[in-house]
Order: C-alpha cells, then sequence, then structure tokens
C-alpha cells in the first residue's frame, strides 16, 4: 500500500531556524508574556523586544500586542509601518515590510511549506516581500515567496498566492488586480 506522508521521518534540518532550540523557546515565552500582556500603548517596550531578538524594525512602527511572530530575527519591518491586531508572522523564512506600510487586523504572513511528494514531508520556506506604501487589509493570506508592489491594496479576506504589481488594488481568492490605487 502506498505511503503519502510518515510524519515519524519529519525532520526539521540543521540551522533551519536560524537560532538555536533554546532561543526558539526563550523568545516563545518572551513572546507570550512580556510582549504579549503589554498595555496596547507600549509600541517602544514591542519594539525593544523584536529587536533584542533580532528583528530589524524601523522608526515609529506600531505593533499590537496581541501580533505574533515565529522567528522575529528573519523579519524586517521599515518606518512608519503599523502591524495590527492578532496578525501572524509564520517567519521560517524572512518576511520584509517596507515604509509606510499598514497592515490591518488577522493579516497571515506564511513563508513555511511542506513537500507533499515527499514522504518525509520536507519543509522549506519562501520570502514575502511588502514593499513601501502597501495597505493590507483584514484577514488576508499571503503565500510563500510572494511580493507586494509598492502602494498596493490587497482587500479583506483575499488570499495572495502569486506576485501583485505595484499600485493596484488586488482582491479575492485567489487575489487578482482589479484597478489602479489611483487613476
Amino acid at each position: 500500500m502506498k505511503k503519502y506522508q510518515d510524519l515519524k521521518a519529519f525532520k526539521v534540518s540543521k540551522g533551519f531556524r536560524g537560532k538555536s532550540k533554546v532561543i526558539v523557546q526563550l523568545w516563545s515565552i518572551v513572546e507570550s508574556t512580556f510582549f504579549a500582556m503589554s498595555p496596547q500603548f507600549f509600541y517602544g517596550w514591542r519594539r525593544f523586544l523584536l529587536r533584542l531578538f533580532g528583528a530589524k524594525i524601523g522608526k515609529n512602527v506600531l505593533i499590537r500586542s496581541t501580533a505574533k511572530f515565529t522567528y522575529p530575527w528573519k523579519i524586517q519591518i521599515g518606518d512608519d509601518s503599523w502591524i495590527g491586531e492578532d496578525t501572524i508572522f509564520y517567519s521560517l523564512g524572512e518576511i520584509k515590510i517596507g515604509d509606510n506600510v499598514a497592515i490591518a487586523h488577522g493579516v497571515y504572513f506564511n513563508t513555511g511549506l511542506h513537500d507533499y511528494t515527499k514522504e518525509e514531508f520536507t519543509i522549506s520556506s519562501k520570502k514575502i516581500i511588502i514593499e513601501d506604501e502597501c495597505w493590507i487589509t483584514n484577514d488576508v493570506y499571503i503565500a510563500p515567496g510572494v511580493s507586494i508592489g509598492k502602494g498596493a491594496v490587497i482587500g479583506a479576506r483575499s488570499s495572495v498566492y502569486k506576485n501583485m504589481p505595484e499600485g493596484w488594488i488586488c482582491f479575492g481568492n485567489p487575489a487578482k488586480p482589479i484597478k489602479k490605487r489611483l487613476e
């Protein structure tokens, strides 16, 4: 009988996380306590904690206390950007957010993927890039390897599986460019 996947055979390759298991666990503790339980207006405190764990965070970045970061050392956020409530950075790979980017509530950045053709279900990652002046609205899913062009808007509840062009309003499942943001 054909076996499609054997999760007992799954292994995370050496160095995949980017830091030791101890640092990964320490971040998990810090994130679930000092970060998550910080008052809403403690933006500087949350920026400090992320930077302490290797994230590159620009000036005047506002990050809500319910945002989650798997591996903060793989995150870069430009100046004057906003990160909304319940946003998840599943940062198995790099995530780069530009300047003046508004990320609304419940956005899911997914850099990780498994090779479903391999019995051992090998894990890998692909970088996500959000260029300057984008607006990612509520409950958007962004798939591994996606780049979103400068000034693009991604509409609520969209799923982005391919690159989106600069200056376009895009939405749907899958997301598609619908019209120019400025005409």
